[in-house]
């Protein structure tokens, strides 16, 4: 399967490494050389970053469910400008939109400024979710995927697959190859979450889940190699 436009999402913890907080340059490098192979072929690459590295939601009775939404958007930014920067150092140009004005620091995003960047062969990182609280980065690149006419929705986890059951407790748990939006709702099967799942259902946006740690398995993924899980919606 030829991708034209993909959308890549990465964990924050995964960008950590073993420190499991901040950043590990060396992982955001590794990205960033599978990610610039495929730019380089001409594919035009999209990237959500989770804030998990940094927040993990609301920690605390004390803090406002909002507030500690807001807090887990800016961590995004963080993350979107951190490893923006070591894309650019590997030789690629970048641009990060968000959907709320930060500054200088970001665009404020729009669809026909992000196609521009794309058109012009930069890497664009959407950050800050869907600028609202309540969502996830799940929904705000499932969002944006779809707004973005992406082909693919490639989800870079820590685990290379989708299970029916969790491998870690159930060493008999058997690993899809394909399976279908639907039977990941009704089975309630942790790809994304439920309003994700069903964005994707509703304007058939495919996923494919595979393993962050798999040699080049981020520049297989983007041509369409995938080693661990399709997600169809057809």
């Amino acid at each position: 399967m030829k991708m034209r436009r993909v959308f890549l999402k990465l964990s924050g913890e995964a960008l950590a490494g073993d420190k499991r907080t901040g950043f590990d340059e060396a992982t955001v490098k590794e990205v960033a050389r599978q990610v610039k192979l495929s730019v380089d072929a001409g594919v035009q690459v999209g990237i959500v970053i989770g804030g998990g590295n940094f927040w993990r939601g609301r920690t605390s009775d004390a803090i406002d469910r909002t507030k500690a939404d807001q807090i887990g958007m800016l961590a995004t930014v963080m993350n979107c400008i951190y490893v923006s920067e070591i894309f650019r150092n590997c030789g690629m140009e970048t641009q990060i939109l968000t959907p709320f004005e930060c500054g200088s620091m970001t665009k404020l995003f729009s669809k026909d400024r992000a196609n521009k960047y794309f058109a012009r062969g930069m890497v664009v990182f959407f950050a800050g979710g869907t600028g609202h609280p309540y969502f996830s980065t799940d929904t705000g690149i499932t969002l944006r995927a779809i707004e973005m006419d992406a082909d693919c929705i490639l989800l870079a986890k820590s685990i290379d697959g989708v299970y029916d059951s969790d491998p870690a407790k159930n060493p008999d748990a058997k690993k899809y190859d394909s399976i279908s939006i639907q039977e990941v709702i009704d089975r309630k099967l942790a790809v994304v979450d439920l309003t994700a799942s069903i964005m994707c259902m509703e304007h058939k946006m495919p996923m494919a889940v595979f393993d962050l740690n798999e040699k080049d398995g981020i520049a297989n993924a983007m041509q369409g190699r995938i080693h661990g899980t399709v997600v169809t919606v057809e």
